[in-house]
């Protein structure tokens, strides 16, 4: 008699190297933020929400506010935030601006007492992506507002979590804001 395939195959593993912990994706915009998560091994990235985005706030805003509840509810060890770089590679205002939100996430992670890091990753055509596979999938470009960007953090994630996978370490380049600011004591 054959043996179970569930005995055979075994509980995945997460990644050697890696702790294990759920993963954020963050997808920037001028007018809403796109929200992705992960499991807790980092295998598959998933949307949770779409948040409109404070853009004359300081500090801990309501958008940056409502990521940080979600990465202590979850209890994510990364969150990965798009930054959208030209096709060129050069930056530019949107560049600046996710930086700067990005160092304010850090901050307020930070200061929630969450250890979770803030990384940033290349999200150049995460949006055309998303448009692409929203449209495949049929929906109307009418009604792509209200999840695109949710499609483009899961993109931006999925391509974080392959790239942990495939290197064996986080991916993108870490936020370091909360020592920039705990040095002003």
């Amino acid at each position: 008699m054959a043996e179970p395939v569930s005995s055979v195959i075994g509980p995945v593993e997460p990644e050697p190297g890696l702790p294990r912990g759920a993963r954020l994706g963050v997808d920037v915009g001028m007018a809403r933020i796109g929200l992705a998560a992960s499991d807790p091994d980092g295998l598959v990235a998933t949307p949770v929400e779409t948040v409109p985005r404070v853009r004359d706030g300081r500090g801990t805003t309501a958008d940056v506010a409502r990521i940080v509840a979600e990465a202590q509810e979850r209890f994510a060890a990364v969150v990965y935030v798009g930054l959208p770089r030209h096709l060129s590679g050069k930056e530019g205002a949107a560049t600046a601006d996710a930086r700067a939100f990005a160092a304010r996430l850090d901050v307020a992670l930070a200061a929630a007492g969450e250890g979770a890091q803030v990384r940033l990753v290349d999200e150049r055509m995460t949006t055309v992506s998303a448009h692409q596979a929203l449209h495949a999938a049929g929906r109307k470009s009418k009604r792509h507002r209200s999840v695109i960007d949710q499609a483009a953090a899961v993109i931006i994630l999925q391509s974080a979590l392959d790239a942990e996978r495939a290197k064996g370490e986080r991916a993108g380049e870490l936020v370091e804001a909360r020592t920039v600011h705990d040095t002003h004591d």
